[in-house]
């Protein structure tokens, strides 16, 4: 008897415990009130009459027509009614918290993440972010290339390099003044111009091996490629060609692993010598790798 009377004794606050979560899901739209009965509308209205119907109430309580303070509270309640009615994704948010109001923790989600989630366009974060990142890649792309070019210019080859120019420049006739001496920075600037310095890891930054410009020449890219595989296998696959020596050597970099950058300052009569032993087949490459191996034990 104790315990039933315990029973009934709870389902009074369980059910104000209930009442309390269910409300809030609603009420953050339009506080205590309904948005419709604030407009005075039915639920099944249309947008044109929602619209007809707040604009004949901003008129009566508008603060400007109407100076009653409690005018001014019921505009600013009808305004906030009119915000999510107006929208047919809150209307149907609101609509379904009606019908739902149980489902209390769904209906609050939704309704802050479509008033405080993060609503700007995807295609303009992308493009931000892009911009960002390029423009980081590019300077520290500029201070590598600078920190390399520094770390060249105090090597006695380039020195050697610096003054057999300016030997060149003056028809082999020097200052005796300034032969004891360093190159004026001036001139040293002026020809330092004229030798393409080379610097394997750190190159001049280019615009074209950016982020950003890569992926907005993304689809021409991929054209490119898919074109230059069917040109390959075309060509060497079903008419069975010879390689073009651009090809050969295209093959040979990738037999070797070796990066197009590496293997530009690789000097001509190597690559040559490379692409003649055909490494791309098996058993060249097996041939070239155990030969590398008994000159690497014979060196040591």
């Amino acid at each position: 008897m104790a315990q039933s009377t315990a029973i009934r004794g709870c389902v009074p606050t369980v059910i104000l415990a209930v009442f309390l979560l269910i409300q809030p899901s609603i009420s953050i739209y339009c506080e205590e009130d309904d948005c419709y009965d604030l407009l005075g509308v039915s639920q099944t209205a249309n947008s044109s009459e929602i619209k007809k119907a707040y604009y004949k109430l901003s008129l009566k309580h508008h603060p400007d027509k109407n100076p009653d303070p409690e005018s001014k509270k019921l505009f600013v309640k009808v305004a906030n009614a009119y915000e999510i009615l107006k929208d047919e994704a809150t209307r149907e948010q609101y609509d379904y918290a009606i019908a739902h109001p149980e489902e209390v923790f769904y209906n609050t989600a939704r309704y802050y993440h479509a008033y405080y989630g993060h609503k700007t366009d995807t295609r303009a974060v992308l493009v931000g972010l892009l911009l960002v990142l390029s423009g980081f890649q590019y300077l520290n792309q500029w201070t590598r290339y600078n920190q390399a070019l520094d770390m060249v210019k105090k090597t006695p080859a380039y020195k050697n390099k610096l003054k057999a120019l300016e030997l060149e420049r003056t028809g082999g006739m020097t200052n005796k003044k300034k032969s004891n001496k360093q190159i004026n920075k001036k001139v040293e600037e002026d020809l330092s111009k004229e030798l393409e310095l080379q610097i394997k890891g750190a190159e001049r930054p280019s615009v074209w091996e950016l982020i950003g410009i890569r992926f907005i020449l993304l689809p021409y890219t991929l054209v490119k490629l898919l074109l230059w595989y069917g040109c390959w296998f075309w060509r060497y696959q079903v008419k069975q060609a010879p390689y073009s020596r651009e090809d050969a050597s295209y093959l040979t970099r990738r037999s070797l692993g070796v990066p197009s950058d590496s293997w530009r300052y690789i000097d001509e009569s190597s690559k040559e010598d490379l692409i003649e032993r055909r490494l791309w087949d098996k058993s060249n490459m097996e041939s070239y790798r155990e030969e590398m191996r008994k000159e690497s034990k014979r060196r040591r």
